[in-house]
């Protein structure tokens, strides 16, 4: 393991003090002496998706909580490591100063005669290195190293933004169009001929194709899907208190009843 005092730790301490003592064999916490690296991956996953809400609501109140709670994740794992004999935060944190040193020559080399380079410049030659990396990983895939665990969503734009870089990717935005308008009358067709299994695999390949129409326009599409649920959650909402001050319980309206409480709400939004 790294040397700690090669890095200030200091205003770190009390955060790795309160682990090490919530895992102590003797007087720790029990749930938290139970946790393993894979039990907590569930938890840390739901801490990055609190951060970006906190972020896209524009609730900066909250924010460092949230990033406090993200924070306490990586300890953990941390914490885990250590005691194994692995790695410690130190270890953690000597990693990412090296890759970033080593991926930013452009800001930390700075007694070459390089001359200033463009945002698209930079991102080259960080593609680049990185494929040297991979390289040295002995990676014999572009895709290698995307992990499994992503978001689906998320994981195809990275999927098809990693082949675009060598230039499996359209040119245009029309074909991309066209491919979603395929996909679709694929599993229109499927759904035809009752081929259940089929209607799920054609389902998959529209996602994607939707996904990458996303990707060339520009828009992250995890992020578009999770405005659209607040949307809907907003306005269904909406409807329940229409439906609530009619006296009626939802289930005894009509679906023109409620779609008429739906446009009611949306005309509200507008």
């Amino acid at each position: 393991m790294a040397n700690a005092n090669k890095f200030n730790l200091d205003v770190m301490q009390p955060l790795l003090d309160i682990m090490a003592k919530l895992r102590d064999p003797k007087t720790g916490c029990p749930w938290d002496k139970q946790q393993t690296f894979e039990t907590i991956v569930p938890f840390t996953l739901e801490e990055a998706y609190e951060v970006a809400d906190a972020i896209e609501q524009a609730d900066f109140e909250s924010l460092p909580d949230e990033l406090g709670d993200l924070l306490f994740q990586v300890v953990f794992y941390c914490q885990l490591g250590r005691e194994q004999g692995m790695f410690d935060f130190a270890d953690v944190v000597e990693r990412i100063c090296n890759k970033l040193t080593r991926r930013h020559p452009h800001v930390f080399n700075l007694e070459s005669d390089t001359p200033e380079q463009t945002a698209n410049q930079v991102k080259q030659s960080w593609e680049q290195i990185k494929q040297q990396e991979r390289s040295a990983k002995q990676q014999t895939s572009l895709l290698d190293d995307i992990p499994q665990a992503l978001p689906s969503l998320n994981r195809a734009v990275k999927i098809q933004k990693r082949v675009s870089k060598v230039g499996f990717d359209w040119p245009t935005l029309e074909p991309v169009v066209d491919k979603v308008k395929e996909e679709i009358d694929e599993v229109l067709h499927e759904v035809k001929v009752n081929d259940q299994p089929k209607v799920a695999e054609e389902m998959g390949d529209l996602l994607f194709a939707v996904a990458n129409m996303a990707r060339h326009l520009g828009v992250d599409p995890e992020q578009a899907l999770r405005q659209a649920n607040r949307k809907f959650e907003t306005r269904f909402r909406g409807v329940e208190l229409l439906a609530a001050q009619s006296g009626k319980c939802m289930s005894a309206h009509t679906l023109e009843e409620l779609d008429a409480y739906w446009d009611n709400v949306k005309s509200q939004q507008a």
